[in-house]
């Protein structure tokens, strides 16, 4: 499942996604990689080894996790309760028009086809209906929420809102979730909230103010234990040479690239501050761009660096947070339906 706007901010060492937090580039000139010698007295470049768990910005919803609870017998009300804490299910018309920038023209668009035009698009459709009909609810509150485009339009059709393919990402399984959710909207205190949703966590979500970078606390958008997620990026590893991330830290890099060592972790643990290591100093750097400048899948990662035959774990002055991929305690699912958002247990 290839992420979007909601499911990742980070950049890919392939071809970013839009939505991408821009890299700020400079025009200084590179500095040489790092290199040791070895045994024989030859210079062997060091290679930055990364281990990390999830894809996406890890705010709100993890697609992945909400399949997890929709196989183990969750209702997509205990879903939604789970990721969005505090909340419960409002009501919105469903005659509501949603304004959908395609291209550079606005389409109105009555909210229950917007949402038929979404699921699919976002969710796989052969995934059970309660995880549909999660991402059924999660799409049309996000849709009245965004406000993308001020009075001018409401949400984009691209991977900067969420995906909006109308009549052609339409499925019976995704029309069946819409229908059966009609008109649901998730709200704290009474008010539709903005429900941000993105692939896998990798064990943990995360607090929205760690990921999204300037961002004010919202209570329903806290980091929770996120068991049931999985997926092919629940847990994951990459390997950069000193060459390639001295190039996708330029500007960041002060001398020759050394290593990177963490300050502060999250909930989750992403990486909410670290520093980027050279020769003639270090620069802070947020998680989300460090991130996106390395082009990993989440901002939930650890790092070791290889000289040589020796691996050596870089500093970490976070504390001792969670592992990557770890597995929290299971829930036991509910033996009824839990109508109006209650917590699942």
């Amino acid at each position: 499942m290839r992420p979007t706007y909601h499911r990742t901010s980070t950049a890919r060492r392939t071809a970013g996604p839009a939505g991408v937090l821009a890299l700020l580039l400079s025009l200084t000139v590179l500095a040489p990689p790092a290199k040791a010698k070895s045994a024989a007295g030859k210079h062997v470049e060091a290679t930055l080894l990364i281990e990390g768990g999830g894809d996406g910005h890890g705010v709100g919803m993890s697609q992945w996790g909400a399949l997890g609870y929709a196989e183990h017998g969750f209702d997509y009300q205990s879903i939604l309760a789970h990721y969005f804490s505090g909340t419960t299910l409002g009501e919105v018309p469903q005659k509501r028009i949603v304004k959908v920038l395609v291209g550079s023209k606005v389409r109105k668009v009555p909210i229950e086809a917007y949402v038929r035009g979404v699921v699919a698009a976002e969710m796989p459709s052969s995934w059970p209906k309660a995880a549909l009909e999660a991402q059924a609810i999660a799409s049309r509150t996000f849709a009245i929420t965004d406000h993308a485009g001020g009075a001018s339009f409401d949400v984009y059709s691209d991977t900067r809102s969420q995906v909006f393919l109308g009549k052609a990402a339409e499925t019976t399984a995704s029309n069946e979730a819409v229908k059966a959710t009609a008109g649901q909207v998730v709200t704290y205190q009474g008010k539709p909230v903005i429900t941000y949703f993105f692939s896998s966590s990798g064990g943990r979500t995360e607090s929205i103010q760690n990921s999204f970078v300037g961002s004010t606390p919202e209570p329903w958008l806290t980091g929770v234990l996120d068991p049931y997620d999985g997926g092919p990026l629940h847990h994951w590893t990459m390997k950069l040479s000193f060459a390639q991330a001295t190039g996708d830290l330029q500007g960041l890099v002060k001398g020759a690239f050394d290593g990177i060592e963490v300050l502060k972790r999250g909930f989750s643990p992403r990486i909410v501050q670290a520093e980027v290591l050279g020769s003639k100093g270090k620069t802070q750097v947020d998680g989300p761009e460090l991130a996106a400048r390395l082009g990993l899948y989440d901002a939930w990662a650890y790092f070791s660096v290889q000289r040589g035959g020796k691996v050596l774990k870089e500093p970490d002055r976070s504390g001792s947070p969670p592992s990557a991929g770890e597995e929290s305690s299971a829930p036991t699912p509910p033996t009824t339906g839990s109508e109006g958002g209650v917590k699942a247990p």
